[in-house]
């Protein structure tokens, strides 16, 4: 059907909770994708930070296709080899113990609250506050658009759970004046993405860390943007020098089919017993196969030092651009292949204008640019997109 033909049809029966761009998307190869009349886009937000491999990864193909062919579902009452060793792979690059896997990032969110409860509640019956940070985002759930502290998103769906916290993020101060013997969780993003690629002090995770172990609360990371390669490091909190006690996952983590995970030590891991929680289609077969197939990939192509080395050119050239038009760009942020561009006006105009260019961004918090492109690009991808900025950046009159 053509284009116009989509947009009404998805008008009539689509619920209206997506304000969504002009354009059909049909496929995609490497960092590039197509829409419906043909045009090519060079990708930079790659599903909002999903698309690790890029689209249309052979790799990622085959597993898929392969899985598709022999089972996709059988229920968590059986057992599989691709859930046994993609729980093995998680345990053994994240450093601690035991793996659930779901659906999705709120999923994943929604399982370590649980967790942390439970954990927290087998010490103290009133070892439930969480403490979360403002301008973070854990996802759309009840429980996780709580935790997230933004009113934005919470507006309309009250009375909310309670139990939840906040503290303005990367105020170690803020944060110790909030915590107790009550608490139980502490439960931050290592960078946060929605909130504008905002980036903590070098030694803020150590100092909260410390503030954990000292009250007896869990360190829960939400790694679900910066995990999988993002920034550099298979998990962002290596940067840091520390170890959460309950690390989620989701976006990168099966290159763009729905997967969520939650890995925790085995003492917090041990809160938990059969029937305490489950999920009808978490950790099936196919999204295992991905999952695991997007791993190996990581690993054989070296794509995390990649994000490193191309994340330093990406953000180099952002500062550049930052240098060349000071009136447009405040700020360049960010660590791997997740930076951000503080900008002194809205951003979707901008986007908007690169996308008419061939060059998908994305706007978040209003007024940042979002660059988080497939791990495996190059140099030349870096150049071909902010040559797209550089050109709407100089049509913008101040």
């Amino acid at each position: 059907m053509d284009k116009q033909t989509v947009f009404d049809v998805d008008r009539d029966y689509y619920m209206p909770v997506f304000a969504r761009y002009s354009i059909v998307l049909t496929h995609g190869e490497g960092p590039y994708v197509y829409d419906s009349e043909g045009k090519k886009y060079i990708d930079f937000l790659a599903g909002i930070a999903v698309n690790v491999l890029g689209h249309a990864h052979p790799k990622l193909v085959a597993a898929v296709a392969e899985q598709a062919g022999k089972i996709i579902h059988c229920s968590n009452l059986y057992y599989t080899e691709g859930q046994a060793m993609l729980a093995k792979s998680l345990a053994t690059a994240s450093g601690l113990d035991k793996v659930f896997i779901g659906n999705s990032g709120a999923e994943a969110n929604e399982g370590a609250i649980k967790l942390a409860r439970k954990y927290g509640k087998a010490i103290h019956p009133d070892k439930v506050q969480i403490i979360t940070a403002e301008h973070s985002f854990h996802g759309r759930t009840l429980a996780t658009l709580t935790a997230t502290a933004q009113p934005k998103y919470q507006h309309g769906y009250e009375p909310l759970p309670g139990g939840f916290d906040y503290v303005p993020f990367n105020d170690i101060a803020a944060l110790e004046a909030a915590m107790s013997d009550k608490t139980c969780a502490v439960m931050l993003e290592p960078i946060q993405g929605e909130g504008g690629v905002n980036m903590p002090d070098q030694d803020y995770f150590i100092k909260v860390r410390a503030l954990c172990d000292r009250y007896g609360a869990l360190l829960i990371l939400d790694e679900i943007q910066t995990g999988i390669g993002r920034t550099g490091k298979m998990f962002a909190y290596e940067h840091y020098g520390i170890k959460p006690d309950i690390v989620t996952l989701a976006k990168g983590l099966a290159g763009g089919v729905p997967i969520g995970a939650f890995i925790a030590s085995n003492k917090v891991a041990s809160a938990f017993g059969p029937g305490d929680h489950g999920s009808t289609f978490g950790g099936n077969p196919l999204a295992c196969a991905a999952a695991n197939a997007v791993i190996n990939s990581i690993q054989e192509e070296k794509l995390i030092n990649n994000a490193q080395v191309i994340g330093e050119y990406l953000i180099a050239q952002l500062n550049a651009l930052k240098e060349k038009y000071p009136a447009l760009i405040s700020e360049v942020r960010g660590k791997g292949l997740m930076a951000g561009a503080k900008l002194t006006i809205p951003g979707r105009e901008i986007v908007n204008s690169c996308m008419n260019q061939g060059a998908i961004i994305n706007c978040t918090a209003g007024d940042v640019l979002r660059f988080v492109p497939p791990l495996n690009i190059t140099k030349g991808h870096v150049d071909e997109m902010t040559a797209i900025l550089e050109k709407t950046l100089a049509a913008v009159q101040l």
